[in-house]
């Protein structure tokens, strides 16, 4: 419902359904998204990834969600950026005082002008108190859990997203329903397991 809001006939519209699709299945946080540049998407053992330079300049590599990867693709058609590695990958469509628009977008713009304005138009706001970017970052995680089916959900999807990037990890975990848990993969079961050791210490 929220990747739908935006319009996907305009640049504008391309551009803003394609970065709630990165927060919604990759938990990025604002700066994150915002620090992403076009070269940031590459292959890892055949397999598309996200570059994701963190706090304390840490990196983890996400793969990268097959609509999230659609609607990046269809922006980047529209926007003609494409070929720029090093530059931003998301950006402002229009810039009335300086007409720069290869840079990347701010943090604060990205949860006002997008997040917010988008959740306001589909009702979250109203639905879920105190919705913010955190807010999408849990909804990854618990997308990660419950589409069980999904290549991400494997270990080293869970790796990069639950142990680098959740700090309240076991507090969805704990949530899950025990029959998304008996669908869970063993090996990834076991993961988890490892994680509950982790934080429990």
């Amino acid at each position: 419902m929220l990747l739908d809001a935006p319009p996907e006939s305009t640049l504008k519209g391309k551009r803003d359904r394609a970065i709630l699709a990165t927060l919604l299945y990759h938990g990025l946080r604002c700066e994150e998204l915002c620090t992403l540049t076009v070269g940031a998407i590459h292959q890892r053992e055949g397999v598309p990834h996200l570059r994701v330079e963190g706090k304390g300049d840490k990196v983890r590599y996400l793969p990268l969600a097959v609509l999230a990867q659609r609607l990046i693709t269809a922006y980047l058609k529209e926007a003609g950026h494409s070929e720029d590695l090093k530059g931003p990958l998301f950006r402002p469509v229009k810039n009335n005082r300086t007409k720069t628009l290869a840079k990347p977008l701010h943090p604060v713009s990205v949860y006002q002008d997008i997040v917010k304005r988008y959740a306001r138009d589909v009702g979250l706001v109203e639905a879920v108190p105190g919705l913010c970017v955190h807010s999408l970052r849990a909804t990854a995680a618990t997308n990660a859990l419950s589409n069980v089916s999904v290549q991400v959900m494997k270990t080293s999807f869970l790796r990069a997203r639950l142990h680098m990037a959740y700090p309240s990890t076991m507090e969805t975990l704990a949530a899950l329903p025990p029959d998304i848990w008996a669908r869970t993969p063993p090996e990834t079961q076991a993961y988890i397991r490892v994680l509950e050791v982790r934080v429990a210490a």
